[in-house]
């Protein structure tokens, strides 16, 4: 098999495995095949970033991998529980990945995209669901921001600054993937409100 065969029976595996029929499960389906996908990339950037210092600690950042992949199995057997599942391991992710790293690498920011991905989940009948797991990233903000306690490793503020510049882009770009993702999926189908 040669490599274009590979890659294109690779995507059409994921693409299977993300696929739905509720739209909106098969959207969130993709964003948490993407980011199970950027897990194990993660230390690599911090590394890159603000340098080697963190290890082994930073390698836990990787945990998130086997609940992003899993959401489109949950979505598969139940679509709805999917879509909760999906919202709320996207949030605990960056709660614990901010714990990890310390408030000042900017992994906070990352709950905005989580609000956001909560809000777009839900139809307009499962609004109480959508406030009440949209509202959540904000919550944890104002619940635990500057009360993590000491990260297990502190960096330097020069790092902080550069880990802060990484996330701040990296959260703007999955915000605008999301926002691509289910305006694609959701525009290609009439969905009940």
């Amino acid at each position: 098999m040669n490599v274009k065969a590979a890659l294109t029976s690779g995507k059409a595996r994921i693409a299977d495995y993300a696929s739905n029929k509720d739209p909106r499960a098969a959207a969130g389906n993709l964003v948490a095949l993407v980011l199970a996908g950027n897990a194990p990339f993660y230390p690599a950037y911090v590394v890159l970033v603000a340098g080697s210092d963190g290890m082994p600690w930073l390698l836990m950042t990787v945990l998130s991998f086997p609940f992003f992949f899993g959401i489109p199995a949950i979505s598969r057997a139940h679509p709805l529980l999917g879509r909760i599942a999906l919202s709320l391991v996207a949030t605990a992710n960056t709660v614990f990945c901010t714990w990890l790293l310390g408030a000042p690498s900017g992994t906070e920011l990352f709950l905005l995209p989580c609000a956001m991905l909560a809000s777009l989940l839900f139809a307009r009948s499962e609004r109480p669901l959508m406030f009440a797991l949209a509202i959540l990233p904000v919550a944890a903000y104002l619940i635990l921001h500057d009360r993590y306690g000491i990260p297990p490793h502190i960096y330097q503020p020069d790092a902080y600054s550069r880990l802060f510049s990484m996330n701040a882009v990296s959260a703007g770009m999955i915000s605008i993937f999301i926002g691509f993702v289910f305006a694609d999926r959701l525009s290609a189908v009439r969905t009940p409100s």
